[in-house]
């Protein structure tokens, strides 16, 4: 059965070989340069001003490159999925070249598990070392950054990469038995997990644990740690915000700008500071509009994950896929009898 399996996934081994590779070797040289950045932007750290000034431009200089990276990793999951799950058994149905195998003394399910086994544990290789390169080349960017839990980065990072494969190996291979096309497979396993993977995070993982609630003071400090200020439409928000004591907290929800009583701040004073704020010299990323927002005494309201509930919400999220993974199994081993 290995020497089966060997033989008739080779290809796909030998290529997905050759990717990590060329993968590993850029994730090193991305890593190296991260840290030495890194460095550069704590030297430059020897007021609050200017520390946030250095931790923007070094963010700017990496956010494109590692959210491409995870991107392109969390895809991967997708690839293996469509073509590698997929074709597994339908292409074997589609040929007919399952009944050879069939007319041995191998049992249909012993036959599946082997195969499932073999191309699993290659999913699970490729897969799991691309993400602990990539959470080690990112590693001082994230700690700047403090977005771990990003709807991209998170299932980037660590153990989470290696859940989505696996179920995603899962569905292709049990869509196979059941649509018994190799095409038409690869399509459906493909739409169906870029679904999951889009209701995961915005629709499951929020609820995964109850969030904490607490209220920020807009300083002018604060205002210049965040990302951005302002919107297209006007509206008085500010994004990117942390949690004082939790720099790793996960920000669900943020509301407006609020005045002393609750009160949204009004559209006309917002933009009058954004636009022609009075002349302070301050510095910082925005300098005098921090110092006239600030002197309104506004607050915002936060709900958020603290940073100590990452690992539970990789444990979690992770255990969640491998659970729907085990229960498609289930079904695939069910329907090869019948097939």
């Amino acid at each position: 059965m290995i020497w089966l399996n060997w033989r008739q996934f080779r290809v796909q081994a030998i290529a997905g070989a050759a990717v990590l590779a060329l993968v590993a070797a850029y994730l090193l040289h991305l890593g190296m340069d991260i840290r030495d950045a890194h460095d550069a932007y704590r030297s430059r750290c020897a007021d609050a001003a200017g520390c946030a000034q250095a931790a923007a431009q070094f963010q700017g200089a990496y956010r494109n490159t590692l959210l491409f990276l995870a991107a392109g990793l969390q895809l991967v999951a997708v690839v293996i999925g469509a073509f590698w799950g997929a074709p597994l058994i339908a292409r074997e149905l589609e040929l007919g070249t399952h009944r050879l195998v069939w007319n041995q003394s191998v049992t249909r399910r012993r036959w599946l598990i082997g195969r499932m086994a073999f191309v699993g544990l290659a999913a699970v290789i490729v897969t799991g070392a691309a993400a602990l390169l990539l959470t080690w080349a990112a590693a001082p960017y994230d700690e700047v950054a403090g977005d771990r839990f990003g709807t991209i980065e998170f299932g980037a990072r660590n153990i989470a990469p290696v859940g989505y494969a696996l179920l995603s190996f899962a569905l292709g291979t049990t869509v196979g038995l059941f649509v018994r096309r190799t095409l038409p497979a690869m399509a459906v396993t493909g739409a169906v997990f870029l679904a999951v993977q889009f209701a995961v995070p915005n629709l499951v993982r929020p609820h995964l644990m109850p969030s904490e609630r607490t209220a920020l003071p807009m300083t002018a400090q604060a205002i210049n740690e965040a990302r951005s200020l302002g919107s297209i439409t006007g509206a008085p928000v500010v994004g990117g915000l942390r949690v004082p004591g939790a720099p790793d907290a996960w920000i669900s929800e943020t509301s407006p700008l609020r005045t002393r009583d609750g009160r949204t701040l009004s559209g006309s004073r917002f933009n009058g500071c954004l636009d022609s704020p009075p002349k302070t010299g301050a510095g910082g990323t925005f300098g005098d509009a921090a110092v006239c927002l600030a002197a309104l005494d506004l607050h915002v309201d936060v709900e958020y994950q603290p940073s100590a509930r990452y690992w539970a919400f990789q444990l979690a999220e992770t255990g969640l896929y491998l659970l729907a993974g085990a229960l498609l199994t289930a079904v695939a081993l069910r329907r090869v009898r019948r097939a």
